[in-house]
């Protein structure tokens, strides 16, 4: 038959039907060929969780100083700590006696207005004083920030990338507000938190609107939740994701560990959290705490949130009291 430019088209060499040991050498050929590229495709070495993993050499170090901390200093992810939402506030009587005692020295002659709680990790016990009054989180609410991000990306499967992760450490280990508005607006800025603390169990916090993270509303009932999804087994969030937050926690600069690290026992490593705003007026202040901390052979939840403090260094001082004396609560004195 002759073809479109005129010269004569010849049939293909296979034309027709193929026999069967054609067919079949072909197949195999295929099997083959599929194979190789499967072999090929496999990840060389061991493959890296699906939790956030550290970005880098120096970062890789610090992981893994951070998960011996963790290993050594307390009972990270206690499997005795109740479900964050399932802490049980009501059932403390004696123990928020106790700590009304506790607290009566650090609130006489003190202007503003203070809350503080603190639950053992180990017991389930818990003492609260003031425990559903909202306060402005200031930069508390970073590690509300970091938790939702880590919740966010644990459930899409992917880690944090390499830049995610230098800002969770700026964020948290040196209190940057720049990072923590970077990854304010990565969450969705207060939509984003607000999903997620409906599955951390956190039920009064008010996020700020637009930009304002920090004027977030919390209690200290929230963050004491917040601390256990840090904390517990039972936590929505998984192992790797409470382990990297709390190993940042364990690390932040000198400065910015005020609060309810000086509530932990001497030679151990508290993962903290503080924060403090200029609240509407240069002569009163908002001074918080929140972090978990070893003390009386125990692993303690302490929170303490206040307002209308008359200057930052009074606020700090007042706080740190008032966090000592929450842990020196719960603890029955055994610190």
């Amino acid at each position: 038959m002759p073809s479109r430019g005129g010269q004569p088209r010849r049939s293909p060499a296979h034309a027709g039907r193929l026999r069967l040991g054609e067919r079949i050498t072909i197949a195999l050929t295929f099997v083959l060929a599929a194979a190789v590229i499967v072999v090929l495709s496999l990840p060389r070495g061991r493959p890296h969780p699906a939790g956030p993993h550290p970005a880098g050499p120096q970062a890789g170090r610090k992981a893994g100083q951070a998960a011996g901390h963790l290993a050594t200093a307390g009972q990270w992810g206690s499997a005795v700590l109740d479900a964050p939402g399932g802490i049980r506030f009501q059932d403390a009587a004696e123990e928020d006696s106790r700590l009304a005692v506790a607290l009566a020295p650090v609130l006489r002659n003190r202007t503003g207005s203070l809350a503080a709680g603190a639950v053992d990790a180990a017991t389930g016990a818990v003492a609260v004083i003031g425990g559903d009054r909202l306060f402005h989180a200031a930069s508390i609410v970073k590690a509300d920030i970091l938790a939702s991000l880590l919740l966010e990306h644990q459930q899409m499967g992917t880690p944090l990338s390499r830049r995610q992760q230098a800002l969770a450490a700026e964020m948290i280990e040196n209190s940057s507000d720049q990072a923590a508005r970077d990854l304010w607006e990565q969450i969705g800025r207060g939509i984003g938190l607000s999903y997620a603390n409906q599955q951390l169990g956190l039920r009064q916090t008010r996020p700020g609107s637009g930009l304002s993270w920090e004027l977030t509303g919390t209690t200290v009932d929230d963050q004491l939740r917040l601390l256990a999804d840090l904390a517990s087994s039972r936590s929505p969030l998984s192992a790797p994701s409470r382990s990297y937050e709390l190993g940042l926690m364990q690390h932040v600069a000198a400065g910015q560990a005020w609060g309810a690290a000086t509530a932990a026992a001497p030679g151990t490593s508290p993962a903290v959290n503080d924060g403090w705003l200029a609240d509407g007026s240069p002569v009163t202040w908002v001074t918080n705490s929140i972090g978990v901390v070893s003390s009386g052979g125990h692993e303690i939840l302490v929170a303490v949130l206040s307002s209308g403090q008359p200057s930052k260094s009074a606020g700090i001082a007042q706080v740190g009291a008032a966090a000592r004396a929450a842990v020196s609560a719960i603890t029955g004195g055994r610190a």
